[in-house]
């Protein structure tokens, strides 16, 4: 792994690449994704992983705000996500195809990667590296705007280390699977940097979720820490015992979940079928690592998130009935001071893998600040022996199989499509992924609202967003609710489908 990601380093020099500039990265759990990406921090580049599904319109809006000058990535992502928005990219010099030879019409630039690394040096001498240099830049999706680029420097090893061992009990000749996509800051974080840093083996598995072929792989390799989604965790106990039973699982010490809230009976099934507790951690991607985790030492109460890590002050910043922050007479946020009182999840900063910027941001970044706290936008409560609770998120966010989706950049693709003029998403409640997109249109003059049209919007979002963003459901509207200001309501839109009160409407403006 030395030896190969300094190849790739030298392959980043031969090509020019300098200091500072960032490289993205389009591919699905490959060896040489993360090849890549050591290579890429030895060259002092800044690493951008993009997740696998996106679409082309979500990989277009990201590597245009990253100036992104280096692509790694496969042979088919190119062809189809890549190459149809190739002229929309005008900082991208470099794009270095991994994985299945296969063969693609010469293109300026295109370069099948391994004959680069054939001919490079493996040894690289790394430079002086400062601790506040970008080392990667994680995409994150917000309720409106386009989507922010978090950046994490080098220093973030430390807490990624630290939280490798406090968190999930990683030990020396350990073997440890994360499952995460390295497009997400878990798949990175923890799919990479903290494992290595904690001298363990990584398990990589290319192949999407798969009961029988997880058990196998959590048997046959012999996995002490697994590490994985409360959505995955959920399709196995949906798979019954088959995929468990008469399996050797006695290697596994300690079972993570990370992504989104771990129901109480997905922690019981874990005692249950696999003799070990399930425990959950929180954290985000501006926070770079783990900042709450049901720690190995420490009983469970399932439910919880578990306790912040050693070093980590976090408290809860009081909201009112709007649901806004209450702040202080002169700016302050106004802390909650009773036990199970539901408050905003705030962590008093800094921390060393603590978001040093919003890419190209300032003002974004600096909302997310407020008297020496961090603001997380998540709703939670303590109770009175520090254990925290997820209540929900305080905004429009969608959590679905752990991934973030912003509801602004779906939106904006629907607006796309001939016969719709408007667009609001929202989150539904779904058992097995957390939340699944569901979409409203409001349609032009004289389109009428059928059953094909419906699949053909679907498609196109499909086709433009890739199929873990797009909406599965589409519902015509006539009109949208909005605000008096022209905001859509989306918590109006959200309450209809759930059967709840609409709430407050006294800022609801005239129908249009």
């Amino acid at each position: 792994l030395s030896r190969e990601s300094s190849r790739f380093a030298n392959v980043l020099e031969g090509l020019g690449v300098q200091p500072g500039e960032i490289m993205f990265g389009l591919s699905g759990r490959l060896p040489d994704l993360y090849v890549a990406m050591l290579g890429a921090l030895k060259a002092r580049c800044a690493v951008a992983p993009l997740f696998s599904a996106f679409g082309p319109d979500p990989v277009r809006q990201r590597m245009q705000a990253g100036r992104g000058r280096v692509l790694v990535t496969t042979a088919d992502a190119y062809q189809h996500k890549i190459a149809p928005i190739r002229d929309q990219l005008p900082d991208l010099v470099h794009v270095l195809l991994i994985g299945p030879l296969s063969e693609i019409a010469p293109e300026p630039g295109v370069h099948w990667l391994a004959p680069l690394m054939a001919e490079a040096s493996d040894t690289y001498l790394i430079e002086e590296t400062n601790p506040e240099d970008a080392a990667f830049v994680h995409f994150t999706s917000g309720t409106t705007g386009m989507p922010k680029g978090a950046v994490h420097v080098h220093d973030a090893a430390v807490a990624h280390h630290a939280t490798g061992r406090f968190a999930l009990d990683l030990r020396d000749g350990d073997v440890f699977w994360c499952t995460a996509d390295p497009g997400w800051v878990t798949g990175t974080s923890y799919g990479l940097v903290a494992p290595l840093t904690c001298g363990v083996t990584c398990v990589i598995d290319e192949c999407e979720f798969d009961a029988f072929r997880w058990m196998d792989i959590l048997e046959r390799e012999r996995v002490n820490v697994w590490y994985t989604a409360p959505t995955a965790l959920r399709m196995l106990m949906k798979a019954g015992r088959a995929p468990i039973a008469g399996r050797d699982l006695s290697a596994l010490r300690h079972v993570a979940s990370v992504g989104e809230p771990l129901n109480a009976e997905v922690v019981a099934w874990g005692e249950e079928l696999l003799g070990k507790a399930i425990h959950d951690t929180w954290w985000q991607t501006e926070t770079g690592a783990i900042m709450i985790s049901n720690f190995a030492s420490m009983p469970i109460r399932p439910g919880s998130m578990g306790k912040p890590l050693p070093g980590i002050e976090i408290r809860l910043v009081r909201h009112n009935d709007e649901g806004e922050r209450v702040l202080s007479a002169d700016g302050e946020p106004v802390l909650v001071d009773q036990p199970g009182e539901q408050g905003e999840l705030a962590i008093r900063t800094p921390w060393p893998s603590m978001m040093r910027a919003y890419l190209n941001a300032p003002e974004r970044y600096a909302a997310c600040f407020a008297g020496g706290w961090y603001l997380s936008g998540d709703l939670a409560r303590i109770d009175s022996d520090g254990y925290v609770w997820f209540v929900s998120r305080g905004d429009d966010v969608i959590k679905s199989a752990g991934h973030l989706i912003g509801p602004f950049e779906v939106e904006s693709v629907l607006m796309e499509h001939p016969a719709v003029v408007e667009a609001a998403v929202i989150g539904v409640p779904d058992p097995m992924v957390g939340e699944t997109v569901q979409a409203f249109v409001a349609l032009g003059s004289g389109v009428r609202p059928t059953e094909a049209l419906q699949r053909d919007i679907i498609g196109f979002a499909r086709k433009r967003l890739g199929s873990a963003v797009a909406p599965r459901k589409v519902m015509f509207e006539p009109v949208l609710p909005h605000t008096q200001s022209g905001k859509i309501m989306r918590r109006v839109l959200k309450a209809r489908v759930l059967g709840l009160p609409d709430g407050d409407l006294s800022t609801l403006g005239a129908q249009r």
